[in-house]
This record gives C-alpha cells, structure tokens and sequence, in this order.
C-alpha cells in the first residue's frame, strides 16, 4: 500500500511562491506517475501537474503552465510542486496523487494512491 503525505501548504499573497512536497512510502517509484490535483469549495477535482517517475517526464494544466513546476528527488522518495506567481484562484486543497503505469495522465479517476491533501489559500 503506497502513502502519501502532502506538506508545505499556507495562505500568502498574490505573487507569493509555496513548495509542496510529496512524500511517499514506497521505495520503488520507476514504474509511477505522480500527479498533484486540487479542489477548490464546489469545484471538481482538477489536474495540476503529473511526473513520470523513471525519465522525469511531464505534464501541466494550462492554467499553471510556466507558473508551477513539479520535480521530484530519487533519493527521498519525494515529489515537488513550486508554485510561483500564485494568484486567488489557485486556492484548494492540493492532493498529491500516484498511479502505476507510464502514461502521464490528467484524469484524477486513473490515480489509484492520494495523500489527504495540504490546503493553499491566496490572498488579493
């Protein structure tokens, strides 16, 4: 069973930056992609950004392309989301998220593993 801890969220300012880190428990990550999605009250759940674990390979969302950057460390079993030039609509709860295969997907439903999310929130 895959966990998956979320940290590294708070309320800033417009403008402001935030990283989030992903930790998970499993030590063999090559065969993963790992995703962040968020929601926001009354809204689906919507893809952010996803990572093939094995080549580095990614995806984002258009609403925070050239804004966030998702990455992720090797050694500890760990998945990054920075989040520069944060605006009000980028406030949600933001989950991190794993599936197994080599598909870098969008789809929240395919993502079998979710941590319990971390909550951002911007200020105008």
């Amino acid at each position: 069973q895959v966990q998956l801890v979320e940290s590294g969220g708070g309320l800033v300012q417009a403008g402001d930056s935030l990283r989030l880190s992903c930790a998970a428990s499993e030590r063999t990550f090559s065969s993963y992609i790992m995703g962040w999605f968020r929601q926001a009250p009354g809204k689906e759940r919507e893809f952010v950004a996803a990572i093939r674990w094995y080549d580095g390979s990614t995806g984002y969302a258009d609403s925070v392309k050239g804004r966030f950057t998702i990455s992720r460390d090797n050694a500890k079993n760990t998945v990054y989301l920075q989040m520069n030039s944060l605006k009000p609509e980028d406030t949600a709860v933001y989950y991190c998220a794993a599936k197994r295969g080599l598909v870098v997907t969008a789809t929240y439903r395919t993502y079998e593993y979710w941590g319990p999310g971390t909550q951002v929130t911007v200020s105008s």
